[in-house]
This record gives structure tokens, sequence and C-alpha cells, in this order.
């Protein structure tokens, strides 16, 4: 496979530019990752991701003429292929669950480190979810206060973990990203990679946030 076949391409939208031109500098310097286009608006998010088709599109929610959420329900309408990561000041639960609920795979504060930004492009690309630590503990506060009784095999589930793999999780459920439970566990990121991949697998998770749902509820419940 050629680099350019494993390439993530991205298409960076934020109605101010010094924001733009940072995150393309950080982008494009990482390996595998290419900034294809930028915008300073919604409607130049929808034109960029029909006309360009990008694997990632970073996207502000408060912007002129379109705001991010409204250019979220056009782009997933007629470019659904392309993965939707919202890069945004704000961590307001409203946002938050418009975003989620319009089909974003990630929402990420400004403030996130470069490490975090950089994950969440390349989880995005690869169909996983990646949020903000504050942002994962707002969407499972509310799946835990709306949540259905556990599971009769909720624990079952748990169990089928390693130690490792339980410590991993523990670290998931409060939103920490690749790189701090790397740091935590004094593993690689490449081994804390490989051990979500298998407690995602082992627990039948979609993704990042339904395994921290779950920790929380064997927490709460046991």
């Amino acid at each position: 496979m050629t680099v350019a076949e494993t390439q993530v391409t991205v298409v960076i939208v934020d109605d101010d530019a010094l924001v733009r031109d940072g995150i393309a500098a950080i982008l494009d310097g990482q390996p595998g990752i290419a900034v294809i286009g930028r915008g300073g608006d919604g409607r130049d998010a929808v034109s960029l991701c029909n006309e360009l088709e990008p694997d990632v599109v970073l996207l502000d929610i408060e912007m002129p003429r379109l705001d991010g959420l409204q250019a979220l329900e056009e782009i997933k309408r007629s470019a659904p292929h392309v993965a939707v990561v919202m890069l945004t000041t704000f961590d307001t639960g409203p946002y938050i669950d418009q975003a989620l609920r319009g089909g974003a795979v990630g929402f990420l504060l400004k403030s996130s480190t470069y490490e975090q930004l950089v994950a969440a492009v390349r989880s995005a690309r690869d169909g996983h979810t990646m949020l903000s630590p504050s942002v994962t503990r707002h969407v499972v506060t509310g799946y835990l206060a709306a949540r259905r009784p556990p599971d009769s095999d909720d624990l079952s589930r748990v169990q089928k973990l390693t130690r490792r793999e339980r410590e991993v999780l523990e670290l998931i459920a409060t939103g920490a990203p690749n790189s701090d439970i790397a740091a935590a566990l004094h593993l690689s990121e490449h081994t804390v990679k490989t051990h979500v991949s298998h407690i995602l697998t082992k627990t039948g998770c979609a993704d990042r946030t339904q395994a921290a749902v779950l920790a929380h509820r064997i927490v709460r419940d046991s």
C-alpha cells in the first residue's frame, strides 16, 4: 500500500485564520496526515467536503453564514462518508448533544493538546469516536442519568478483560486519551491502542464512549 493510500486527508473550517493556520501547521507536520482545504464559515465547510471529499473535517461551531452544527447537518446529508470532528471553545451540553446526535464522531475543545488533536483525526478516519475528557464526562453522565437497568451480562463482559485491559478501561472512563493512558501505565501508545482494540472487541462496545459508560455502570451497580 502506498503512502498516498494510507494518508488521512483533512479540511479545517474556522472563522479565525490564526486558528486555521495553527491547526494546519500541526497536522501537516504529522506523518500520514495532509490538510487539503481550509475555510472560514459553514458554507465553505459544505462546499469543501463535497468538492474535495476529505476523510475528516475539523469544524468550528460559531461561524458566520452557517454555523458548525448547521454545516454538520448538511455535510452528513451530502457527504456522509466524511468524518466530522467539532473543534470549539464551547463544551456546553446542548452543543455536545446536538453535535453527537447529528453524526459528529469527535468533539474537541480548542484547549486540547496537540497529541489529542492528532489522535482525534486518526481516530475519526478509522471510524472511532474521540472526545475531550470533559465532553466524555458529560456524555457518560447523561447516559447514566437516563440509563436502563444494567444488562445481566455487563459484569461478564468486563470479566473477559485482562488485568491490564481493565486498568486501561478505567482510564478510558475518565476521558483520558491514549497518550495520557500510556504515560499513566508506563506503556507505549501503540500498546495502549492494542489494549483499547481488545477491550472494544471483548466487551462488544462500538467505541470508547460506550466502553466508558460500561465501566461507570459496573462501578455504580457493583
